[in-house]
């Protein structure tokens, strides 16, 4: 079973300029591959240089959503970050959150990172950035990639 996480962001921005912005943070991290065009990101997904497959589309949520009744705002666009299970984990979930802070930077809306709906990585809401209090979740080099203040806590998903 895929390791996935989605990215949900309340945004009036359509999901190809997400994408441009998306390609424009990973090529200045160097994990895109020259071939690599928006186009590919929210067409079939694109593949990172250690297997995470990432994707971006646009959301028509149902009410019954979790973002919606649980943290308040409804998504328009999402973005899923399908992990290779023959890679190194830690080392895709540390591309994840750099690609996710860059990507923070340049879209407007609330936004949140998940597991699975089971656990909330990272929370922006009303302008303000919160990340999970888990030292797991963010050890010092996942903070140290986040360029945007933030503060620390935890929410979840009922």
């Amino acid at each position: 079973m895929a390791i996935s996480y989605a990215l949900d962001i309340a945004t009036a921005t359509p999901a190809i300029q997400v994408a441009r912005a998306l390609d424009t943070v990973a090529r200045a991290v160097g994990l895109f591959h020259a071939s690599v065009t928006p186009e590919l990101l929210v067409g079939e997904g694109v593949v990172t240089g250690r297997g995470t497959w990432i994707r971006v589309g646009e959301k028509t949520p149902q009410p019954w959503n979790p973002v919606i009744t649980d943290l308040g705002f409804t998504p328009r666009v999402w973005v899923v970050f399908r992990f290779d299970k023959f890679s190194d984990s830690s080392g895709q979930q540390d591309d994840m959150v750099r690609l996710v802070s860059g990507l923070l930077e340049r879209v407007t809306g609330d936004a949140v990172l998940h597991f699975d709906f089971e656990v909330v990585w990272l929370l922006r809401r009303g302008g303000e950035l919160s990340l999970n209090e888990r030292d797991d979740i963010w050890p010092p080099q996942r903070l140290a990639a986040v360029s945007l203040p933030y503060r620390r806590a935890t929410y979840a998903f009922s």
